[in-house]
């Protein structure tokens, strides 16, 4: 059943697409970080990245579909009795909890849906033990995540991943290499950290910094301090008072978080 009628298979309520087209699978593992060190992958779903995967990888995957996992532990009842791969049925998030996803470092893998994406993506980035993300992800998420200051997309998901990762997009998939096809263009997206965020505050900052993009930066910051001490400190910087949020870089955001934090 599952090979044969793959779109009503997919479930909405999980936003499955199942990725069938096997020149994208092959240049997703091409955009892999090359090491020894265990891979992530949440969502395997039919298993056909997963097949290639366990060629050379130490597998852990995530299937929060009950269906999905009963299939990957039948097709891949081998690997796992091997050891390649460990599979874990349930929601991923519910284990990740405000912890480190493993005790070890590892790459992570997914396919995901949009509705969780920026989610899981978040986490990733806050995650000391995961040492790069490669997800295909709707094309305005990954622009997002990789986007550079002075662009139409540069946000605060930009200036946090910028804060700790280098950040691109590999190449773009469209809807026909899906079952079912979804009704946008997908993207696959590789942030490789350096570091992990850790200053929660400080993404609260940005959050009313971008808050209304298109307004002056002053006015949105005004609402996370009181306006004499954002004026105060835009004069320090020498900031223009008409500056817009997406005109402002990484380092400036830091500079400004910093000094906004010592009238707090």
């Amino acid at each position: 059943m599952i090979k044969t009628d793959l779109a009503k298979f997919a479930q909405k309520k999980f936003g499955q697409n199942f990725l069938k087209d096997q020149s994208y699978i092959e240049k997703i593992i091409q955009s892999m970080p090359n090491d020894k060190n265990r891979v992530v992958e949440i969502g395997p779903g039919l298993g056909d990245l997963t097949k290639e995967l366990v060629k050379t990888k130490r597998v852990i995957a995530f299937e929060v579909d009950k269906r999905l996992c009963e299939h990957i532990a039948k097709t891949f009842e081998h690997e796992i009795e091997k050891k390649i791969l460990m599979l874990n049925c349930g929601d991923v998030l519910a284990l990740w909890g405000d912890t480190n996803l493993l005790d070890e470092k590892y790459h992570l893998v997914a396919n995901l849906p949009y509705y969780i994406a920026t989610h899981i993506i978040l986490k990733a980035l806050r995650d000391t033990q995961c040492l790069s993300i490669l997800v295909m992800v709707q094309k305005e998420v990954a622009q997002k995540f990789s986007a550079k200051t002075q662009t139409r997309d540069f946000s605060s998901l930009g200036v946090l991943t910028d804060s700790v990762a280098k950040a691109k997009i590999c190449f773009e998939v469209p809807p026909q290499a899906f079952v079912p096809p979804p009704k946008v263009t997908s993207a696959v997206l590789l942030i490789e950290k350096s570091s992990s965020l850790s200053d929660t505050k400080f993404e609260e900052f940005l959050k009313f910094a971008f808050m209304q993009p298109r307004k002056k930066l002053i006015s949105n910051l005004s609402k996370f301090a009181p306006k004499d001490v954002v004026l105060k400190v835009f004069d320090a910087f020498e900031l223009k008072n008409d500056i817009r949020p997406h005109e402002m870089s990484t380092k400036s955001y830091h500079q400004l978080y910093y000094k906004l934090k010592e009238y707090l």
